[in-house]
């Protein structure tokens, strides 16, 4: 089973849930055995996740410092994923499929997990949102015009603006640091490429161009490359290129599935997701591709990864 293609199309259609008072909370030591990673990968720092570590369903996490403290921060059924920071640390936002929505919707909460609010309410699926560098909008992608597009919105979910038309498949939106640019993942050339395009859907670039399937793009934070994952080399695998699509390099080489490249906020650690110890799990590597670490380890499977700062303790 291709696992990572399910999660790309979202997992969840017309999945029922229920949405019961939602809490934060400490995962039993016997579902959070993880073994450390090098002291220096996640000091200081905060990685939110999806897990299906909790009764199987997919729910939103956070791991602090070496990865020994998972905390869990959405406990309502079936699929609670794809968190995203915000830049100042304080609030996620998610994608949810609950019982008393009408379908998948885009979630804002706090850091903490409290507060939940929901910024889409139609029948369509609204998943993968992002905020923006200046935390005022989020990008999102939506089917509520036929097939997935990019959108953007206010970030109480006020003037939900569609910035792409081609019909094809679009996913993934992922912000340049300035906010003048949107990278994102689309089927418009008949197999998936990353394009890049102005904040207002303007001058859509492809960047790589290849025969492969050229998938979730990652902006690093200093501006000047792209993370993606590819199977041009026969696996997916995880890659960099510049932010005009030159020089490609690929930075993990293993017979598994790699895929979900996230940068942490300083730029010197990629995070992804790779099943080639059996399962998927979280794993951290420099950018270089060297240093490649596991960072949990449980039956469960676990994706995602979104980096933030430490903001409190």
């Amino acid at each position: 089973m291709n696992a990572p293609k399910l999660l790309l199309l979202a997992l969840p259609f017309g999945w029922a849930c229920s949405d019961p008072p939602t809490s934060s909370r400490t995962i039993n030591a016997s579902l959070a055995a993880v073994a450390a990673p090098e002291e220096a990968v996640l000091a200081g720092q905060l990685l939110a996740f999806a897990s299906t570590r909790d009764q199987g369903a997919f729910q939103v996490f956070v791991m602090q410092e070496n990865a020994l403290r998972p905390r869990q921060l959405t406990t309502v059924p079936n699929y609670n994923a794809r968190p995203n920071w915000s830049h100042d640390g304080r609030r996620i936002t998610f994608t949810a499929c609950r019982p008393t929505d009408q379908s998948c919707e885009i979630y804002v909460m706090n850091a903490d997990g409290s507060g939940q609010t929901k910024v889409t309410d139609n029948f369509s699926t609204e998943q993968m949102s992002v905020w923006s560098p200046d935390d005022r909008r989020i990008a999102f992608v939506s089917d509520r015009d036929g097939t997935p597009q990019i959108y953007v919105m206010n970030a109480d979910g006020s003037q939900q603006t569609r910035l792409t038309f081609d019909g094809a498949f679009d996913f993934l939106p992922t912000w340049s640091p300035d906010g003048a640019r949107l990278a994102f993942q689309t089927s418009r050339d008949g197999n998936d490429e990353v394009y890049v395009m102005n904040a207002d859907g303007s001058n859509a670039v492809n960047l790589t161009s290849s025969l492969a399937a050229d998938q979730f793009p990652a902006w690093s934070p200093r501006g000047d490359q792209i993370a993606f994952r590819s199977d041009r080399d026969g696996n997916f695998e995880i890659y960099v290129m510049n932010v005009d699509g030159s020089q490609p390099t690929r930075l993990t080489n293993t017979a598994a599935e790699e895929y979900y490249p996230a940068w942490s906020p300083s730029g010197n650690r990629i995070a992804f997701v790779s099943d080639r110890d059996g399962n998927f799990e979280i794993y951290v590597m420099k950018p270089d591709g060297s240093l490649q670490t596991r960072v949990t380890s449980n039956a469960a499977f676990d994706a995602d990864p979104a980096w933030a700062i430490t903001v409190t303790r």
